[in-house]
């Protein structure tokens, strides 16, 4: 019995090693020179290219950063506190990707494509390069839809476009981020997939944007990113192309996304942070010399695309904090110029209780009225033209002056116009409600209407319009426009309602 069983085994082995077939695989290993900070040199891995993923020893995964000659500088995105020298890392043949799909949207991650909120792993339908070549001119079109943000301020003087590269600029605590999650909150039902991307926040301050957000049903067509302050210096500067990559995602789909970079000086600090670890020659302010090129190839990437490659669109809102309203610092001068157009918040006019605190003088769209429907063009242009005289006016009214009656008037309507123009966070307005109330404020019916009751008369305004007369907000809403017909109608409407207004 046992001769049996030994012939039997003996068979089994022969059967196997015949059946085995050997197989070869080729890796590049190299070795650890020098860890810590969040960086490593290695040697040895001769054929690596730019931005390529390798692998440490303890799981830990890094990026080729720096090709030097003799050795290579390796930026690490984990825990690199047990990795010591000599330690062995290989190289994954793969440039650094990040997981897309789907299933992020409603989902809080980190740059990894790693969930953060504790509701499970994300399946990842495709891998996108967080660095990508911009689509060309022939890939493109004009950039012909508005993005609403629900804030009057925005849509009327300074509109965003789908495919448009608006700046958010101002000092800390004036607002930047409130326009942001307003916009967000206004995508609802509009079609927008939107990536709010946090770099170097408090993890808490994070938590009340996911929140808020939550609290508003805006989560259900927002991905929240986050990069914190507690992240290393690698994660925050990866955060905001992470980003990008899964918003061109969803623009190569044909649908319309939006990237909201909350801030990109805090990514220009982690970049600057990283590069001098590494020993890059420091420039301007001790930023490396390519920091420019840094956020125009994040930015160069929001688009517009044509029909032949799909329609779809990628908007971008850059935030850029300042110190004192210093525009002309580096970062700020370089993304200005990479932008189209900029919202420039103001602490003054914060603290004078304006807000959002948008220094209509300051702020652009360089898209202008390409962005808007044709109702809102045609008041949005009395708006600028009435703002615009009253800022040459108060100039004149600040010396003590005496104006006459006509400049008088003005200055009374700018006021008035200006307190139209205030609006509660969290609440944006829907553009046929935004129309209304501008048309009313720009064809003098506000005139003889004491400035403290303005935001008073708006109110019951509105509720007037939706409770009596909510056809011709669906009108508004189905036609975009201001014909003859609507107009007229309009005009008796808010004539009956400033009879049994008081």
């Amino acid at each position: 019995m046992a001769t049996n069983l030994s012939e039997d085994l003996t068979k089994q082995l022969k059967m196997q090693i015949q059946q085995f077939t050997p197989s070869v695989t080729v890796q590049t290993v190299g070795e650890v020179l020098e860890i810590g900070d969040g960086i490593a040199r290695v040697s040895g891995l001769p054929n690596i290219r730019s931005q390529e993923l390798v692998e440490f020893a303890n799981g830990t995964q890094g990026v080729a950063f720096n090709l030097e000659a003799d050795e290579v500088g390796v930026i690490i995105m984990g825990k690199y506190a047990d990795i010591s020298e000599g330690s062995q890392v290989t190289a994954l043949g793969r440039v650094i990707s990040v997981p897309v799909s789907e299933n992020m949207i409603g989902r809080v991650i980190d740059p990894l494509g790693n969930s953060l909120d504790g509701k499970g792993p994300i399946t990842a339908t495709d891998y996108f390069p967080i660095e990508r070549i911009a689509p060309g001119v022939v890939e493109r079109r004009n950039v012909h839809r508005p993005l609403q943000t629900g804030i009057m301020a925005i849509d009327a003087i300074t509109p965003i476009g789908r495919g448009q590269r608006e700046l958010i600029i101002g000092d800390h605590q004036t607002g930047k981020t409130a326009i942001t999650i307003d916009t967000i909150i206004n995508q609802h039902d509009m079609g927008v997939i939107c990536i709010y991307v946090a770099i170097g926040q408090k993890l808490a301050q994070i938590a009340r944007v996911v929140a808020t957000l939550e609290k508003h049903g805006a989560m259900e067509h927002t991905i929240v990113l986050i990069a914190s302050a507690a992240d290393s210096a690698t994660l925050q500067y990866l955060a905001p192309y992470a980003g990008c990559a899964i918003g061109e995602f969803f623009m190569e789909q044909g649908r319309d996304a939006l990237v909201i970079y909350d801030d990109l000086s805090k990514h220009a600090w982690a970049y600057r942070q990283v590069s001098l670890l590494l020993r890059r020659p420091p420039g301007r302010e001790a930023y490396p010399g390519d920091v420019f090129y840094l956020h125009s190839r994040l930015l160069e990437r929001a688009a517009q695309l044509s029909e032949e490659r799909g329609g779809g669109s990628l908007t971008a809102l850059p935030i850029i904090e300042t110190l004192l309203g210093d525009v002309s610092a580096y970062i700020p001068t370089n993304v200005i110029s990479i932008t189209d157009g900029q919202i420039y918040l103001e602490s003054d006019l914060f603290y004078a209780g304006i807000r959002p605190a948008i220094n209509i003088g300051l702020s652009v769209s360089r898209v202008g009225g390409d962005a808007q429907h044709q109702a809102m063009k045609m008041v949005a242009s009395r708006l600028r033209l009435d703002m615009a005289q009253y800022r040459s006016l108060t100039a004149f009214a600040q010396f003590g002056s005496g104006l006459d009656k006509t400049a008088q008037a003005q200055l009374d309507r700018g006021m008035r116009l200006t307190e139209l123009l205030k609006q509660p966070q969290y609440e944006p307005m829907p553009v046929a409600t935004q129309v209304l109330v501008l048309y009313a404020g720009t064809r003098g019916y506000l005139d003889h209407i004491p400035i403290t009751r303005v935001r008073e008369w708006k109110i019951a305004f509105l509720q007037y319009i939706s409770n009596q007369h909510a056809e011709i907000i669906a009108e508004l809403n189905k036609k975009l426009a201001l014909d003859d017909d609507i107009e007229k109608r309009l005009q008796t409407i808010i004539q009956e309602f400033m009879a049994i207004w008081n």
